[in-house]
Formats: C-alpha cells, sequence, structure tokens
C-alpha cells in the first residue's frame, strides 16, 4: 500500500517495516547505537596519533647538530677536518660540546687528550696537551737523522729502541733489560745547525727512567701502525 501511495503523490515517505526498522527510498536504515563503537575507535586512533606526534616533536626539539671524532685520535695530534664529524644527539643543557658550525675553533689545534672516535668533542678537548697522565711520564729523546721517520709527528705511536754500540763498546742494555718501549709522540723539535732533533715521548714512568738513562745515539724510534691501538 505504501507503494502505491507513494505512485500518486510523487513524495518518498518513509515508513516502518515490521520489524521496526525505518524503510526510506527502499533502503534499510541501520539503528544508530551500532555505529557508535566504530565513532569511539575512530577518536581514539586520532588522539593516539596527536600524542605521538607531540611526543616525537619534543624529543626531536632538543638536538643539536655538534661535533664528534672520526678515528681515534691521541693526546698532542693537531686535530684536521678529516678527524671530525657532524652528529645529531639530544644534549642536556648542562653539557659543554661543540657545535658543528664551530668546527674553525678546533681544527689546527692539538688534542689535550687522547680521545676515541664516537666521542663527543668538548671545548676542554682541544688546547695543551695534559700531560703527563697519572703513571705516565715525558722523555724527552736526542735523535739524529735515520733514528727517527721523518713522518714522525705530534700523537704517533713509535716504539722506543735500544741500539747496543759498537763491539767493544762499555754502553749495554739499560738497567732491567728493556729494549723497547711504546710511547706516544708529545711534539718534534727539528733539527738546527747540525743539532740532533728533539722527540718528546709520553710513556710509562719506568720505562721513561730506563730511557732516560741510555746514552745520546743509542735510541731509535719506529714509527707504528695505528691500527689495533699501534701495537
Amino acid at each position: 500500500m505504501s507503494t502505491n501511495t507513494t505512485a500518486r503523490t510523487g513524495v518518498d515517505r518513509p515508513v516502518t517495516a515490521g520489524d521496526g526498522r525505518w524503510v526510506g527510498n527502499g533502503r534499510k536504515r541501520l539503528p544508530l547505537h551500532r555505529s557508535v563503537p566504530h565513532l569511539l575507535l575512530g577518536v581514539l586512533l586520532v588522539l593516539a596519533c596527536a600524542g605521538g606526534f607531540v611526543v616525537i616533536s619534543l624529543h626531536s626539539g632538543d638536538r643539536r647538530a655538534v661535533l664528534s671524532l672520526a678515528r681515534d685520535v691521541a693526546v698532542g695530534q693537531v686535530l684536521a677536518m678529516q678527524d671530525l664529524r657532524q652528529v645529531d644527539v639530544a644534549v642536556d643543557p648542562g653539557v659543554a660540546v661543540v657545535d658543528a658550525d664551530r668546527a674553525a675553533t678546533v681544527v689546527g689545534r692539538p688534542l689535550a687528550t687522547s680521545l676515541s672516535a664516537g666521542t663527543l668533542l668538548t671545548p676542554g678537548a682541544v688546547g695543551g696537551a695534559v700531560v703527563p697522565v697519572e703513571g705516565q711520564a715525558l722523555a724527552a729523546l736526542a735523535l739524529k737523522p735515520g733514528q727517527f721517520p721523518p713522518e714522525v709527528t705530534a700523537g704517533a705511536r713509535v716504539s722506543v729502541v735500544f741500539v747496543p754500540g759498537q763491539a767493544g763498546s762499555a754502553t749495554g742494555p739499560p738497567a732491567g733489560g728493556g729494549m723497547a718501549w711504546p710511547a706516544v709522540v708529545t711534539g718534534v723539535t727539528a733539527a738546527v745547525n747540525g743539532q740532533a732533533a728533539v722527540v718528546s715521548v709520553q710513556m710509562a714512568e719506568a720505562a721513561a727512567r730506563q730511557v732516560a738513562a741510555v746514552s745520546v745515539g743509542q735510541l731509535a724510534i719506529v714509527l707504528l701502525s695505528t691500527a689495533a691501538g699501534g701495537r
């Protein structure tokens, strides 16, 4: 009967089906209570996404572009641009670091202490060398050409080697039987007017005492690879 009424008047009139559902234009409409859970789920999803975005923004807002070491560097070594790399890290306000845009203030300056690759660079890490450290000592070696490689510079890892004298010489190995000692070069003073060059090295205290007791001309330096810690 409802179909005939629509045909005569030309107006769609909603009528109820026998089970109480509303029927309009021949389509069924679901009750409102069935769509509520979907609405709540959508709202919760939106809130979760917004909260995650806020958390990420807060954490990334404290990140700064700072300098770290791209490789191991030894005390006294002059920093070069290839020794440094830029990293973005979250830094507490009380932590002293060197911003990436201030690289020019540290390049060309000696390192005050030995640092390993990946260490964040601090203002106090460059400048006058903080040597000797506890348990270490400095020894000055007077060396002639041929007794050390010309490539030896501050920061180089070396082995200081005892060179026996000529046959019949009264000078023997140092007390304690040492023949070679690991060391790190802290400075090199070039030879002037035929004089011997002076190479300053940092080494263990006991080794430094032995080296200091060796006569001039009976020590030589062997330059070691920086790989595997110079051993």
